[in-house]
């Protein structure tokens, strides 16, 4: 019933293991060596361009390959040695998608380090914005795509999970319409996503203002979008709202932009002064560009009177300071200049209420 013991084959096992072991350890150190050679080689041959995108496409690189190499020459001996490759395949199928899946991220990761590299040298900083903004989204996007791949080339080295998908492909087209129904969500926001690389309504550091928030552009997700606002609040956008729904781009084709300063003033105002006043102080500011600046009156009613001062900026934060400053300048010269011209709340007291024959 029972195996007669033999220390014979005992030992025979022993054996066929210490060399299966003995030969996984000089193909990893003979890998090993190889590399770095190769490597120290390459990279010497790098070293002598000037341009950085060589060395930099090398580190990235750098563990995906060795790895790889290592699981290449073990795969070699496994193949003269049945003991060996009884264990070692099984294993083998799970690591090769696992190896290449780690090389193309590691290759969309340096090739991506590389073109925000040659961005820090342009001097336009809307093509900047742009073509970060593309860089961003679609590097996420073959991010996502090398990912799904290679998870699932992973889990059908799996017997059970093969069969799996033979069971779903025979049922292709209810598996289709379920995934397509759960995935809805997804892939809209992938596709507003692409869509917004494309067209680009908004990019990187453009200054937006949506749903009431206005704040800068830090990041574009493939589901959101992060702006965060001058108080440093992070304000999160779902990426399709972008498309959906109407937004302001406030830094669309540069950052130069026009703001107004409504001033609400009572109609005996002598509107002469104040005008030469304003133009006067803008005149003197550096934060003025010269593009922009005038004073119109935009409303009149018989208790008040609306002047707009519109006046322009070389960038966004500089408008704002503009215009507080002359919020407060213009306020300070009509206190000291044309005081009746601020309104003042009135009340007026019928005839013959006490409070009117009162003396003065």
């Amino acid at each position: 019933m029972f195996e007669e013991y033999d220390p014979r084959n005992w030992s025979i096992a022993w054996e066929e293991i210490g060399v299966a072991a003995i030969a996984v350890a000089l193909a990893v150190t003979v890998a090993y060596v190889l590399f770095r050679l190769v490597y120290a080689v390459v990279v010497k041959l790098a070293s002598r361009s000037e341009n950085p995108v060589d060395d930099l496409i090398l580190a990235r690189i750098r563990s995906p390959i060795k790895w790889s190499a290592i699981a290449i020459a073990i795969t070699l001996v496994a193949q003269a040695d049945p003991l060996l490759a009884q264990y070692w395949e099984p294993l083998a199928g799970f690591l090769r998608p696992a190896l290449l899946g780690w090389i193309a991220y590691s290759l969309v990761k340096a090739f991506t380090a590389v073109l925000e590299l040659r961005l820090d040298q342009a001097s336009d900083p809307v093509a900047v914005r742009s073509r970060r903004t593309r860089i961003a989204i679609l590097s996420r996007t073959a991010t996502i795509a090398i990912i799904i791949i290679t998870v699932g080339l992973m889990l059908l080295t799996i017997p059970a999970v093969a069969t799996i998908g033979t069971t779903l492909l025979a049922s292709a087209g209810l598996a289709a319409l379920a995934i397509g129904a759960a995935a809805q969500p997804a892939l809209k926001s992938l596709i507003a996503g692409l869509q917004i690389a494309i067209t680009e309504p908004l990019r990187l550091g453009d200054l937006v203002v949506v749903d009431g928030h206005t704040g800068r552009v830090e990041e574009i997700h493939m589901a959101f979008i992060i702006v965060r606002t001058w108080d440093e609040r992070a304000v999160v956008v779902p990426t399709s709202q972008i498309l959906d729904q109407s937004f302001e781009n406030w830094s669309r084709k540069s950052e130069k932009l026009t703001g107004p300063v409504m001033l609400h003033l009572d109609p005996i105002a002598d509107i002469g002064p104040i005008r030469a006043e304003f133009e006067r102080w803008v005149r003197e500011q550096d934060l003025w560009d010269g593009r922009t600046a005038e004073m119109l009156m935009t409303d009149a009613y018989p208790e008040s009177i609306a002047l707009r001062l519109s006046v322009s900026a070389g960038t966004i934060g500089e408008l704002w300071k503009l215009r507080c400053k002359l919020r407060e300048h213009m306020l300070d010269w009509l206190r000291k200049n044309q005081e009746d011209a601020l309104i003042r709340h009135r009340l007026e007291v019928p005839q013959g209420h006490p409070k009117a024959e009162e003396p003065v």
